[in-house]
Parts: C-alpha cells; structure tokens; sequence
C-alpha cells in the first residue's frame, strides 16, 4: 500500500494495471479492476497528478505508466518535500507555542486573565489531572517530551489513562523518539495501545501539552521545571491554536509499532533533526536537551552523521549536506 506516499487505493491499483498491460485503455482498465470507467478516469488524473503517467511518445492519446523505480522515487522525493514543508510549519508553531508559554509564565493567582488559571506545585497540577481525567467525554491528546518517564510518572498517570481507556475516551499521544531506547517508557507506551490508545514519536516535540476534549488544554509554564507551575487554558483562540500545532506534530510522527523510517535521503527523522540542529549551529548538549538523548549519545550520532558526508567538521558537515539534498540550501 502507497498511501503513506500520497497515492490512494483506488490509483494505486489502476497504477499497477496499467504496469502489466501497458496497452490496456480506459475501458479494460475498468474490466480488469471491476471498476468504472469513472473512477478509473478519476484515478488516472490522480496519476497523472503525480507524474506516475504520461501521454505516451509512440501511441498519441494514450497512457504510460512510468517504471516503479521512477514512479516510487518521484512518490518519495514529493512526500519528503511534504515532510520538509510541515517540519518547517511545526518550526513557526514551536516559536509561537514557546511565545504563548512566555506570556503566562508569570501570572499568578491574583492575576487573572480571561480564559487562564495557574496552577502552582506538582500537588495542584495532580489534582488538576486527576480532575480533568474524570470530567473527560471523548477526547485526550498529550505531547510528552520525555526521553524516559520514571516509575513514579508511570504509576501516577496508569490509574488515570486506565480509567479514560475503559470509557471509550479516544487517546492520542506523542513521544520523543528517543523513548524507543527505553524499556519501562516502552512498556508502558505499548500498554497504552493494548488498551486502545494511539503513540507515537517523534524526533523533537515543541512543548509539553496536554488538551482535553477540545475544550481545556494544560501547559507548563516553565519547559525546563514543569513541576513548578502549569497554565489551564480555556479560551477558544488559544485552544484553536494548540489544537492546530497537535495535529501538525501528529500527522508527522511514526506509529510506535514501526520501526524508524527513512526519508527518500536515506535519514531517519532523527538524523535529519540532528543535521539541521547542526547546521543551526547547535553544541550536542542543546541537541541531546531536543531529542532527550544524553551528550554522549548526541556527540556520537553527530560523528556518525559528519562520517557519512566526509566531513572533518560541523561547518563542512553543512556544506556537504545542502549538497546531498538533506538541507535546502537557504540553511
């Protein structure tokens, strides 16, 4: 299946038609997959869209499937361009995410705003969960950028997720994809899809959140003590906002069942952040800070990266990579 690449069903299978009987037409296409010729005209825009077809050089007015070899590396090329275009938004939202956070970093109790309530200590933020949990109707969706979660976090919170689960509340999560390396986050992660939620991971989250039902969203107030304080935010702008910057972080993080993927430049999301955090001119510890990896384990993947391009340093290491395609050539 090639959805994941942009090329749905229906397409797909009059792609394949057309690769073992290259001079079939539109109406034994239609025979062929049982469709009609409707949907296979449908299909072909589809392809033809994509530049998996083209009028043919030797027979005006008909069809040719371009070579899966061609085909695929189109499919790939189009959909790390995909990647890259919504690496780039997810960047934007990370800076007016890390802005909004900012602005309610110092209120306090007696200084309410519409829309906004801090909560002050660990104790008050538990509560405030435990709360939110039992007042859920259908939805939970949380950014956790932890590289591991302790026993304590893991003990506190599957009481919780226990209950939602066994209510039919729809659970989605992302995790950094540093959690991978951990056993007990594993186990706990997989326990979360055994019961019916949804995980995730991705190579950097902008921001711990957390957004219930559409309607109420919990963030820190301080990234790197969020057991200091969080804000409870309630007004529809801001929800709208945090809702939008969720969906975005989703719809590019892996499933956890899948095994890291590789972009058509042969680079996991992990190795294509580490590359242009790089370039960025990032030290390894604010790169292991991102990816919540230790220093040690950055500094290593940062070598292994500059070893594949032939690089004896971080400055060359950009050059070459703008070069190979893995960095558009503005960073």
């Amino acid at each position: 299946m090639l959805t994941e690449l942009g090329l749905d069903v229906a397409a797909e299978a009059v792609y394949r038609a057309m690769l073992s009987m290259p001079s079939a037409n539109v109406a034994a296409l239609a025979r062929d997959l049982g469709a009609s010729t409707d949907a296979v005209r449908c299909a072909l825009d589809e392809l033809s869209a994509l530049a998996l077809v083209r009028p043919s050089a030797e027979d005006p007015g008909r069809l040719w499937a371009v070579s899966p070899d061609i085909g695929m590396e189109i499919l790939m090329a189009r959909r790390q361009a995909q990647l890259t275009a919504q690496q780039e938004r997810l960047d934007a939202s990370r800076a007016a995410a890390v802005q909004l956070v900012a602005e309610y970093a110092e209120l306090t109790p007696e200084t309410r705003q519409p829309g906004v309530e801090q909560l002050v200590g660990l104790d008050r933020i538990r509560d405030r969960l435990v709360s939110l949990t039992h007042g859920t109707k259908d939805e939970v969706l949380s950014l956790s950028p932890d590289s591991v979660l302790t026993e304590a976090a893991i003990a506190a919170s599957r009481p919780l997720n226990e209950e939602l689960l066994g209510r039919g509340v729809h659970m989605r999560t992302v995790y950094l994809d540093s959690v991978r390396n951990s056993r007990p986050t594993i186990e706990h992660a997989n326990w979360l899809a055994g019961m019916g939620g949804e995980v995730r991971t991705s190579a950097l989250l902008p921001i711990r959140m957390l957004i219930v039902d559409r309607s109420t969203a919990l963030i820190p107030v301080r990234s790197d003590d969020t057991a200091v304080g969080a804000a409870v935010l309630t007004g529809e702008g801001m929800l709208t906002a945090l809702h939008a910057l969720f969906e975005s972080v989703w719809g590019a993080a892996q499933p956890l069942a899948d095994a890291p993927a590789c972009g058509a430049d042969g680079l996991t999301a992990q190795q294509a952040t580490i590359i242009r955090l790089l370039a960025e001119g990032h030290t390894d510890e604010a790169i292991a800070k991102r990816l919540g990896v230790s220093p040690r384990t950055a500094r290593r993947m940062a070598n292994e990266l500059m070893e594949r391009l032939s690089a004896r340093s971080r400055f060359e290491a950009g050059a070459r990579a703008v070069q190979r395609g893995w960095l558009p050539s503005h960073v």
